[in-house]
């Protein structure tokens, strides 16, 4: 199992859009909905270029703006963080179930640390970071490397995305996909299974996706 975190397991997307809108305004400006929606699920690069761009301000230093941010978000994530619906219960399936899970996020280290004691680090076989990779997500290192690290064939993973930028770096490695939209839209794609919720997710479902994944002999 491979887990997005930010919109997927935790309503991180709320607390990012304060600190991304408090940024645009230490700048002078207001973030538009547009640029802000266009950033879910995306790098910190990515997301720095847009803010840029719609402030009008692309001058500015990109590394500049994101110490700042993951400084604010640092202190943001400390008391903000919030479940998804069903997300912290199907952790708990998959893991008495025995299923290798890894945590895919492109999220930095430093607030993936302060979000994992929120999750629970008992979870998880393996966490890929943001800034651990050279391409993060929609590229789909982070999925390819969760894979590599739980020792599994990607092919037999099932990733858990709320993000079109997610579910194309999810796809683009091999796994099936379960979309649960949160922020931003997701197209009906092949070889994604799109939920409401994290609720109606259970192991019938991961294991007919798995299954759906491997040719039969």
């Amino acid at each position: 199992m491979l887990f997005d975190m930010d919109g997927t397991l935790l309503d991180s997307e709320q607390v990012w859009d304060i600190g991304l809108r408090e940024l645009a305004k230490e700048y002078g400006g207001e973030l538009s909905d547009e640029a802000r929606l266009a950033m879910v699920g995306g790098n910190m690069e990515s997301s720095m270029a847009i803010l840029h761009a719609d402030l009008g301000q692309e001058w500015r230093d990109p590394a500049a703006s994101e110490a700042w941010l993951v400084d604010r978000m640092a202190e943001l994530f400390q008391t903000e963080l919030r479940w998804r619906p069903g997300a912290r219960e199907l952790l708990k399936t998959v893991h008495d179930a025995g299923i290798p899970a890894a945590l895919v996020t492109n999220t930095g280290r430093a607030l993936v640390e302060i979000a994992i004691e929120v999750i629970g680090r008992q979870w998880f076989d393996a966490v890929v970071c943001g800034d651990e990779v050279s391409a993060g997500k929609p590229d789909p290192e982070p999925y390819l490397m969760a894979a590599r690290l739980l020792g599994v064939p990607v092919e037999r993973c099932v990733a858990i995305e709320d993000s079109p930028v997610g579910v194309t770096s999810a796809l683009a490695a091999g796994a099936a996909v379960i979309a649960v939209p949160h922020d931003a839209a997701v197209a009906p794609r092949r070889g994604v299974h799109l939920a409401d919720s994290l609720t109606t997710v259970d192991l019938p479902l991961l294991a007919a996706l798995t299954a759906r994944a491997v040719p039969t002999p």
